[in-house]
């Protein structure tokens, strides 16, 4: 049995399939396809021609322009077809021609998208993508599989991002920028293949971080990009020289982890 608020609205040429389940409030345009498997929240708007298939979860207030592809089959060859899934969080925008995948069994099992995103046209995110909250992935950025995303990063168009790849919280990659490792939170790449060109100072004054704050984000980044020491070395430095603060914490978390090295 599908599920569909009274006030949902579908469009005659739309296709429901049984088991679907569609909030209040829902916008379903011409010849777009929902599959049974799909939880669509509230407020959400579901544009022409868009498909969605597979174990997709969304929540409220989405934008789904028309041509996007969500919840499709991962592009993995040791994908077989496994019960995985898409989870999508509140008021995000994607724009046309968006794909985003489902995840797989070697990933954890699913994709993961948060809230107040901008994805535009023809972005991908790929199986088993983690994407935080408030980013913007300009026209034609590409995610390769288990990229993690981390908030109010911006990627610029034509972008890309190597699979297992970090990018940091609040950074910024210029277009056209091939990123194959990880990118410091605040940090800001360019170029093929990316490398660290400063801080995004910009966007962390727009926050309204105070002086001595972004003045620890600049010690940290001279000790781990500009002081010739090992990053164990300079780990420790900033355990030992830089206040303890949320920014102190999200570096050296960051720091910690990760599989592919920084772009330097």
């Amino acid at each position: 049995m599908t599920n569909i608020s009274t006030d949902t609205f579908v469009h005659s040429t739309a296709i429901i399939e049984t088991g679907a389940q569609l909030g209040a409030g829902v916008k379903v345009g011409p010849y777009a396809i929902i599959g049974s498997d799909v939880v669509i929240g509230d407020g959400t708007e579901v544009q022409s021609h868009v498909i969605m298939k597979g174990r997709v979860r969304i929540g409220k207030n989405n934008l789904f322009s028309s041509f996007a592809s969500v919840g499709s089959r991962p592009q993995d060859l040791k994908y077989k077809g496994e019960d995985t899934e898409l989870v999508i969080g509140d008021n995000n925008m994607f724009r046309e021609y968006c794909n985003l995948s489902l995840g797989t069994d070697g990933g954890g099992g699913v994709t993961k998208i948060g809230n107040d995103n901008l994805f535009m046209v023809n972005a991908h995110v790929a199986h088993d993508c983690i994407v935080g909250n408030n980013i913007i992935a300009a026209n034609c950025v590409a995610f390769a599989g288990h990229v993690v995303v981390g908030d109010g990063a911006v990627l610029g168009g034509l972008s890309a991002v190597h699979q297992f790849c970090r990018v940091g919280k609040l950074s910024m990659t210029a277009g056209g920028a091939m990123v194959t490792q990880d990118i410091v939170p605040y940090g800001m790449v360019h170029g093929d293949r990316a490398r660290i060109n400063g801080l995004n100072v910009v966007g962390l004054r727009r926050l309204g971080i105070r002086n001595s704050d972004l003045q620890d984000i600049k010690a940290m980044y001279h000790l781990v990009f500009d002081s010739n020491l090992t990053l164990d070395d300079a780990l420790a430095r900033i355990q030992k020289d830089v206040p303890d603060s949320e920014f102190r914490k999200v570096w050296l978390d960051f720091l910690k982890d990760g599989e592919r090295g920084l772009c330097r």
